[in-house]
């Protein structure tokens, strides 16, 4: 491609055009897209030698390069590995001896970077004294096209060993570090800082190991990308620009988590790489694990956050995802396998969102309701597909090569865009079927994940498949036998669910078993167990009277503490005891991950409300943050339950009259499937069928509270709780009526 760069330049509303068109349809026949490419210091310390590359996460735990300081204090130690962003010495040394021996997809992957214009000797570097992405006086495609030549000629040195190529790349990054001194634009300004921030520290993360790059220079340029581009990342994630948190998009806050993750690792920044971690695990944004998949469905299909938007900004924030976990996995830590493989959930959504069955049509995927700041997205977006991201290679060599996992969906669409090569856009830094491609690590691997969770009184199955399996045979057997029963087989490639509608009530325990093609067990999966009679999980009496312990009977030991003003009053019979709550601190706090792995639920209790709060007073509120919560509230208008994974904006709700102030009124919700009931008093007071969101799909929630709400602006419940519990299962109305009648 003859790029014409003065033209560029003076073609800002042309290239705005040219971006928007890409973003919603795709910008090459497979539908290259870039986020909003229009929208949407340093310690010097020894390095640690990479031996990155194995079925485990390295380094971060030999001597080496260990972490600075932050202005909020001292940052814990930590051992970095160098080089260890996206590729380690480890994954160099593969390239050059698969290269060596000829083979492929090696070679291919090798043949697209030599071809790549970006890859050749002899432009001078185009830097910028202020690099503006977003605005008037938009230039940062300067930095797009010095960002991509740096890194594809560090690469071409690093496995070719031709010292010019590494020359040329120390030239790039020095002219930018010496010369560009801000950073700034519209809000556009995050995702450069995020973006551009991450190829720089990747490519100076390969330099770094280069004798013609120097000390002083190198920490030039970790002190440049700590100044310019780690405080607008820090600063998006902190506030998001000012706007309500949802209505910020996963890529905004990945390409920030990205980016802060490089400079950190780059800069040997313990706190700095910390803070994307931590933000990675409990961040209240939709680039956080818990967020960028809103939901799964069955065989662990993960709804993407960006699904329902455009097929190219759900690739990029599923790329910079993947970036984000490769890049940690070479520093020691998991995020892969955070949630049972979550990232691989949405993977495996995005990737059949892009493909096309036998007959030519895309793949119709499962889809929930979706509701945020911007907006109601009802199905899985045409725009922008199908998709040719070049993100894929590191998420298949992960999962498929290192874990041994099978993931049909992406697999399939790696390989129709392999060898990936030079990408206009330049949000990925691309080449990865050179740099990520890898043989099996591992074989025979079990199948992973396999989870039961009762919904509609059946019991639905999905499992992570083994990939060198032909096919997976899912077993059941009553609990604690070894005798089990095929109930069906699944076929390599298909989708790893079964929901038995088979089974009567009891307790029973699954297994899935990876089979060869004449049927042979390879492996077997661990064991999950299920009851189908609605155990009771949390029987609180709330009847103690003294202390700050509510007891758990339930035999799971799920004790309550009593927090702030929370203390016993008069129960509902004479001379017994209740939860007291003041209405201005007290509540109950209960332990983490109460509604872990449930499905159909009943939570009932024994309410006295007294009536004088004003606003929306919780009986009970399950969540992590103000984004996820199971919630029973009262007002003097309404009473109601409501789930969400997207703040109030997304709420799913059943609503009734207010509750009656000044007696005892038993209040029972069940959820049985999507159908979501309100009892008051033994009788259906409102119901829906809509509920798509059960408990399980909060995950592990932190801040379990009867009497206190995940919004710190609402009041505290003002009156007494009784008898409080949890089933695990969606008890009868009949049932329900025999708890109110207790």
């Amino acid at each position: 491609m003859n790029f014409d760069f003065g033209a560029w330049l003076a073609s800002t509303s042309t290239r705005r055009q040219w971006m928007r068109r890409a973003l919603v349809t795709g910008g090459s026949a497979l539908g290259l897209s870039a986020c909003g490419s229009g929208g949407g210091g340093a310690n010097e310390a020894v390095s640690a030698e990479s031996t990155g590359g194995a079925s485990t996460p390295t380094g971060g735990t030999t001597s080496g390069s260990t972490g600075g300081t932050t202005t909020g204090g001292t940052a814990t130690a930590r051992v970095f590995t160098h080089p260890g962003l996206l590729h380690t010495e480890a994954d160099f040394t593969r390239m050059r001896t698969q290269l060596a021996a000829g083979r492929e997809p090696w070679v291919s992957g090798l043949r697209a970077l030599t071809s790549s214009s970006r890859a050749q000797l002899g432009r001078d570097p185009q830097p910028v004294v202020t690099a503006i992405r977003g605005g008037d006086g938009e230039n940062f495609r300067a930095m797009v096209e010095d960002v991509q030549r740096a890194y594809q000629l560090a690469l071409r040195w690093k496995v070719t060993n031709d010292p010019a190529y590494a020359d040329q790349a120390v030239r790039y990054v020095n002219a930018w570090v010496s010369t560009m001194t801000t950073l700034t634009g519209n809000g556009d300004r995050f995702l450069a800082a995020g973006i551009y921030g991450y190829q720089w520290a990747n490519a100076a993360e390969i330099l770094r190991t280069y004798s013609g790059w120097s000390a002083t220079d190198r920490a030039a340029c970790q002190q440049w990308l700590l100044t310019h581009f780690y405080p607008l990342q820090s600063s998006f994630l902190k506030d998001h620009n000012g706007t309500n948190i949802t209505n910020q998009w996963a890529n905004w806050d990945l390409v920030c988590l990205v980016g802060m993750l490089a400079v950190g690792v780059f800069a040997d920044r313990a706190d700095v790489y910390q803070e994307a971690l931590d933000y990675f695990h409990r961040g209240r944004g939709n680039g956080a694990s818990r967020h960028m998949v809103y939901a799964r469905h069955p065989g662990h299909m993960g709804q993407w956050q960006e699904s329902g938007r455009d097929q190219g900004h759900a690739t990029l924030s599923l790329g910079m995802a993947g970036y984000l976990c490769e890049m940690a996995w070479n520093q020691g830590d998991d995020l892969y396998g955070e949630d049972d493989n979550r990232l691989l959930a949405g993977a495996e959504y995005v990737a059949k969102s892009n493909l096309k069955d036998a007959a030519g049509a895309f793949y119709t995927l499962p889809f929930y309701l979706y509701i945020n700041r911007q907006g109601t997205f009802t199905a899985v977006s045409d725009g922008g597909r199908p998709n040719g991201r070049p993100c894929w290679e590191p998420i298949y060599n992960h999962y498929v090569k290192r874990k041994g996992l099978a993931a049909p969906w992406v697999s399939a669409l790696a390989a129709q865009l392999r060898p990936e090569g030079n990408t206009w856009l330049g949000d990925d830094l691309s080449f990865g079927t050179l740099t990520f491609s890898r043989d099996a690590d591992v074989t025979r691997v079990p199948p992973a994940g396999l989870q039961a969770i009762v919904r509609g009184g059946a019991v639905q199955l999905s499992w992570w498949g083994s990939a060198d399996a032909a096919a997976h045979a899912v077993m059941r057997a009553p609990a604690g036998s070894s005798t089990y029963t095929e109930l069906t087989r699944v076929n390599a490639g298909g989708l790893p669910t079964w929901t038995d509608n088979a089974v009567s009530q009891g307790r029973w325990q699954y297994q899935v078993r990876a089979l060869d093609g004449a049927g042979t067990v390879l492996s077997t999966s661990a064991t999950s167990t299920v009851d189908l009679g609605a155990p009771l999980l949390l029987s609180l009496p709330l009847d103690d009277g003294q202390g700050m312990t509510a007891r758990d009977v339930g035999g799971r030991q799920r004790n309550g503490t009593l927090v702030g003003g929370a203390s016993w009053g008069d129960g509902r019979k004479a001379g017994t005891k209740a939860l007291a709550l003041d209405g201005a601190s007290g509540h109950l706090a209960l332990p983490t991950g109460v509604l872990a792995g449930v499905g159909d639920v009943t939570i009932a209790g024994w309410v006295w409300w007294n009536g004088v709060n004003k606003g929306n007073a919780r009986v009970f509120d399950f969540g992590s943050t103000d984004i996820t919560y199971l919630t029973l509230l009262v007002s003097n208008d309404t009473m109601r339950v409501s789930v969400t994974n997207t703040s109030y904006f997304g709420e799913q709700t059943v609503s009734t009259g207010p509750l009656a102030k000044g007696r005892w009124v038993h209040l029972a919700m069940t959820l049985k499937d999507r159908t979501c009931t309100l009892h008051v008093d033994g009788t259906v007071a409102a119901s829906i069928t809509t509920m798509d969101l059960a408990p399980y799909q909060l995950g592990d929630t932190t801040q379990n509270w009867l009497g206190r709400a995940q919004y710190g602006q609402d009041p505290y419940f003002n009156g007494r709780l009784q008898d409080f519990r949890i089933y695990g299962g969606a008890l009868s109305t009949a049932q329900v009526q025999a708890l109110a009648q207790g």
